[in-house]
């Protein structure tokens, strides 16, 4: 018995019914080499790989990876949009308040309880989105280390 081979990018991108473009593959090579990555940090990352190329064609391409599934878009309040290459899962974010650092962070533990709300109001729930706030580890010991 054989051992299924990854996909290359390329195959993801067909595989969900993308064009395949060079821009396309550094982007999503970026948003995965990265760390909930802003639109700035995937531009420069995408033209380390391929030269130039506009903030609008990384949006747009970002706009096409999100809605097929291949990347996902986060929103914390009072922070620029970010993205990250974990997707399919229903995992969580830790987000520093002091310097705005990033965390994944997994569903509660059982069977996916964070999808049971208190009252659905008649809606068939398919994902909860949870934002967790509080201190990194180093703006912590920052804090404590300035405190009088």
């Amino acid at each position: 018995m054989t051992t299924p081979q990854p996909r290359t990018v390329a195959e993801e991108l067909r595989g969900a019914g993308l064009r395949v473009t060079a821009a396309r593959v550094a982007l999503l090579e970026t948003v995965r080499g990265g760390d909930h990555l802003d639109v700035e940090t995937i531009a420069s990352g995408v033209r380390d790989r391929v030269g130039h190329i506009s903030v609008q064609a990384v949006y747009e391409a970002l706009h096409a990876l999100t809605a097929a599934g291949l990347v996902r878009r986060i929103e914390p309040p009072g922070s620029p949009a970010r993205f990250e290459g974990r997707v399919g899962d229903n995992h969580h974010h830790l987000v520093c308040r002091s310097c705005g650092v990033v965390a994944d962070v997994d569903c509660a533990v059982g069977h996916a309880p964070c999808l049971t709300a208190s009252d659905d109001r008649g809606f068939s729930i398919d994902e909860a989105e949870v934002i967790y706030w509080g201190l990194c580890p180093a703006c912590s010991t920052a804090g404590t280390a300035a405190a009088p």
